[in-house]
């Protein structure tokens, strides 16, 4: 009997990219090992599979040296899973990379050919300067644009890089992992405050401009950004771009440390069982981090070596595509009914900007597109519930190389061309952005709503409609051949348009 992950048809549904191969990332660190598996390798890359076994590698290693055979047998039995996965879900390649924990240990070449019977593949075990330098990478994939100090944080291990230009420079690479912290400090987040404060005053923070931004990455800050999101009643629960004062972080990080256990402090009941603990010691590395680089603001990136690993695989040109178009050009061709279209409505909302004598921002040009692109995924879901169902997908979706306000901004962009522009369904995000900023996302809500009445979704039919502004007067021109479209339906969309637009009138002209 053929087992069911030998089949030879293809098992892929209709929602999967046609052709893509998927690609994967078995990440060896201290704390945990976690196998990822991407839809393709690609600048935008989506999660097929995630999974993570709490190994504790590097536990103890600093006193023995050597990895514990314990936690290697834990390992060891979760790779072996790990590698069944891939199989089934037809791999084309598994990257196999390997940090603190091995690299320092004693037995490494043992648990390393260990691994590598079991995958079929090399462990690439990453000195500190490369774990950095792939980290750093993870900071430009998912934060395009990003200027500042990256730091990475592991169980073993604290790398750091500077980034400008899309460029990393020379990595630096500390002992002050969480676990390691834990076990050298003797458990005291204050002892190892201490410890990082010592540590770093010859690191390249000494040498940073005051006011710039750290980009925090890592398992136990990513948990510090989650307990920070719950304390402040933060309205979009995602790491990937959250973004903190400097002040303030220091503060909480604080008042967690200076707790009187590990397990019970500000915001305990939002970490993990396994992070718990780990928590007040990523405080303290934080906290003296950004006293040290006196840093403006920190943000949060869910992307780190694994995605910066693969990013630094990719081709020059492939570097350079913008990770948020793509991805949303990626989910049109999945949810949309025609993506042609979506080429259309951009240069149907670009020639009404045109027409008034609106100039926009690249950056208010891109999210524009975006939501083009993204305008139609709601189809298939209720009426009553497209607008929820469509913002839900848009605000807290897994799109990368979008910050929180332009999260928001297309959230209410989505919300109006479903619902109109009574809808309130992306008012819990309003915080999120400039007022300035939502009330352009709605406009071309609105404006989406003039267009798809007449176009249903198909391609060939904006680019013949033009906009034309007489006084402050918004004429909409159709052509002869397209009169039928003049319709109640046509007008009462244009006439809520013009009105939101701050028109005094509109009027539908045929010929």
């Amino acid at each position: 009997m053929t087992q069911f992950w030998g089949v030879d048809a293809d098992p892929t549904a209709q929602g999967r990219l046609k052709g893509a191969l998927p690609v994967a990332v078995l990440d060896i660190g201290s704390n945990s090992v976690r196998l990822v598996v991407y839809e393709r390798h690609a600048r935008s890359l989506t999660p097929l599979y995630n999974e993570k076994s709490a190994c504790a590698l590097g536990r103890g290693i600093a006193q023995s040296g050597r990895l514990a055979d314990e936690n290697v047998a834990k390992a060891i039995d979760a790779i072996k899973r790990f590698a069944l996965v891939a199989k089934m879900m037809r791999v084309g390649q598994v990257h196999i990379l390997a940090t603190s924990a091995v690299r320092d240990a004693a037995n490494r070449e043992e648990f390393v050919s260990a691994v590598e019977a079991i995958i079929e593949a090399p462990v690439r075990v990453l000195s500190g300067e490369q774990e950095a330098h792939y980290a750093a990478l993870g900071v430009v994939a998912g934060i395009p644009g990003f200027e500042g100090v990256m730091g990475d944080l592991g169980g073993g291990s604290l790398e750091l890089s500077a980034i400008s230009g899309g460029r990393d420079g020379e990595g630096q690479s500390y002992e002050l992992g969480v676990i390691r912290l834990q076990d050298d400090a003797d458990g005291s987040p204050k002892k190892a405050a201490t410890m990082v404060r010592e540590k770093l005053a010859t690191s390249l923070l000494a040498d940073v401009v005051p006011g710039k931004q750290f980009a925090a990455i890592g398992g136990t800050w990513r948990s510090l950004a989650k307990l920070h999101l719950e304390l402040r009643d933060y309205p979009l629960h995602m790491v990937q771009d959250y973004v903190v004062p400097a002040e303030e972080m220091i503060s909480v990080c604080d008042e967690i440390v200076a707790a009187e256990s590990l397990k019970s402090y500000p915001g305990s009941g939002s970490a993990s069982n396994s992070r718990r603990e780990l928590v007040p010691f990523g405080a303290a590395v934080l906290a003296e981090v950004l006293r040290a680089g006196k840093f403006e603001s920190v943000v949060f990136s869910a992307l780190g070596v694994r995605e910066g690993y693969l990013y630094g695989l990719l081709s020059e040109a492939e570097k350079h595509v913008d990770p948020l178009i793509q991805g949303a050009e990626e989910l049109s061709v999945l949810r949309s009914r025609s993506p042609a279209h979506a080429a259309d409505l951009i240069e149907f909302t670009a020639q009404y900007f045109d027409a008034v004598g609106v100039v926009e921002t690249a950056e208010e040009k891109r999210v524009r597109q975006v939501g083009c692109l993204l305008a139609d995924i709601g189809w298939r879901a209720h009426p009553d519930y497209r607008g929820p169902q469509s913002v839900d997908s848009l605000a807290y979706g897994s799109l990368t190389g979008v910050d929180h306000p332009g999260r928001a901004v297309l959230a209410h962009m989505i919300a109006v061309r479903y619902d109109g522009l009574k809808s309130k369904s992306a008012n819990s995000l309003n915080t999120l952005a400039p007022a300035e900023m939502i009330r352009r996302g709605r406009l071309l809500g609105a404006m989406f709503r003039v267009a798809y009445p007449m176009s249903a979704a198909m391609p060939g039919v904006l680019p013949r409609i033009r906009f034309r502004l007489e006084g402050n007067t918004i004429v909409l021109a159709l052509p002869s051949d397209f009169a039928f479209l003049n319709g109640e339906h046509l007008r009462n969309r244009l006439n809520q348009f013009a009105s939101f637009a701050e028109h005094e009138d509109s009027r539908v002209e045929v010929g």
